[in-house]
């Protein structure tokens, strides 16, 4: 078990309020939804197989699990994303279980799972080593664990880099979601609890923003860490400017020709001891 203590009611509050801010349903749909089947293809999840995504959202990786023909549990703190994932799964005929949870104390039983697999989620659970306990705990010796996370070097580290002198300070303990994006951190987080572990850094191609800019709005208005640090600042016109113009040359930098950007995640398999 966690040797980290799971976040505080209010804690936990707070990244529930934050992630029902926007429409990330659209930013998984529309943006990242590519990321979601090649989790489930790289863990080989398959038939029968019993799968529990930590911090699912509105089901980016859960949807093509179930499709795959897994049982799949849809774990996440934000009942308005497992709402949205319901509603899609229902118009694809599709059949999950969503269940709201927090990824560092999770409500299921140790070895419950055979695949357990988080899609640019878990890394969002403030206490890195707690998260990481739990999802190694549900899952079954054998077992495969699949994650795919944005890299610190990547165009979302750099982001969280570039918002982070506008946002508040986190809260005692947290540590930043992209260290889930750096090998050797979830090496030491997972430990000799895991076999077979391989890391893989890939790069998901984003042609759906023809500007900077209309990457910038779109970010504004759907994705909740971006509306967070906007509303913190929302009093200082000098610093919402300041971030609207930080925000526009971070996605110019990342500009390959024709809007087409390129974001570096982290593909991470392993077995349970």
């Amino acid at each position: 078990m966690s040797t980290t203590p799971p976040p505080t009611d209010d804690l936990a509050a707070r990244h529930r309020a934050m992630w029902a801010l926007g429409d990330y349903p659209s930013v998984a749909a529309d943006v990242i939804a590519e990321l979601g089947p090649t989790l489930v293809d790289a863990t080989g999840i398959g038939a029968g197989d019993r799968v529990l995504d930590i911090a699912a959202g509105s089901g980016n990786a859960s949807i093509p699990a179930a499709a795959a023909g897994a049982r799949v549990v849809a774990s996440d703190l934000t009942p308005e994303l497992l709402d949205a994932g319901r509603r899609q799964a229902d118009s694809l005929g599709l059949s999950l279980d969503w269940r709201e949870a927090n990824a560092e104390a999770l409500p299921f039983a140790d070895g419950e799972f055979d695949s357990v697999i988080s899609c640019v989620g878990v890394m969002f659970a403030p206490h890195h080593q707690a998260s990481a306990d739990e999802l190694v705990r549900v899952l079954r010796p054998g077992g495969t664990l699949g994650l795919i996370n944005w890299t610190p070097e990547g165009f979302i580290g750099r982001m969280f880099a570039t918002m982070k002198p506008y946002a508040p300070p986190p809260p005692p303990g947290a540590q930043p979601p992209p260290l889930w994006g750096d090998e050797a951190h979830v090496r030491d987080l997972l430990g000799d609890r895991v076999v077979d572990l391989k890391g893989q850094r890939r790069r998901l191609t984003v042609d759906c923003f023809d500007t900077p800019e209309q990457f910038r709005d779109f970010f504004k208005a759907c994705y909740g860490p971006t509306i967070a640090v906007y509303r913190a600042i929302a009093d200082d016109q000098d610093k919402v400017r300041a971030l609207d113009a930080a925000l526009s040359e971070l996605a110019a930098s990342h500009d390959t020709g024709g809007g087409t950007m390129e974001w570096e995640y982290l593909l991470t398999t392993a077995r349970r001891a």
